[in-house]
């Protein structure tokens, strides 16, 4: 004897298989509206980037700075001159202003360690005033992301690195 109270359930012939056109709409508007808000957000961390990569490198080059005029002065140079000098550092000759890395091909870019292979960067020099400038490549305005280092224009002076990321 069966009895229908465990008869297995039959399926509702009107059941839904699966999701409405406007289901589907709804879902495509909100990720878009996600995506319209999530994506300037990961853009802007490019430039956040390019920034810190400036600011580092402008430590490195006043960290550089330091460190070959100590090794300048241990090493008894003089530093009344603002050419003519170097030491050696790391197996690499740095030319020297006032003892501080000139702002040359062979100074405060060969102190610092950079290289722009390497670091992608574009590394330019100037000679009046005596000016390296270091800009980061892939910027949204190149002259508003870069490092500046001056040396030093007297004996007792001290170079100047100055960092601009406005245009990172």
């Amino acid at each position: 004897m069966t009895s229908s109270r465990f008869a297995p359930s039959r399926p509702s012939l009107h059941a839904q298989g699966g999701f409405t056109l406007i289901e589907l709409i709804v879902v495509i508007v909100i990720l878009g509206v996600l995506a319209a808000v999530a994506m300037p957000r990961f853009t802007s961390l490019q430039g956040d980037a390019r920034g810190a990569k400036a600011a580092a490198l402008a430590g490195s080059i006043r960290a550089a700075a330091s460190v070959t005029k100590s090794t300048a002065i241990a090493r008894g140079v003089s530093c009344a001159s603002a050419t003519g000098t170097s030491v050696t550092l790391e197996g690499a000759t740095v030319n020297l202003a006032y003892c501080y890395p000139a702002s040359t091909a062979t100074g405060a870019i060969i102190a610092a360690n950079i290289s722009a292979t390497n670091d992608d960067v574009t590394v330019a020099h100037a000679t009046s005033p005596n000016k390296t400038t270091v800009t980061i490549n892939g910027a949204a305005t190149a002259a508003n992301c870069k490092v500046e280092y001056s040396e030093p224009t007297a004996a007792d002076g001290q170079p100047t690195v100055v960092t601009t990321v406005s245009g990172c």
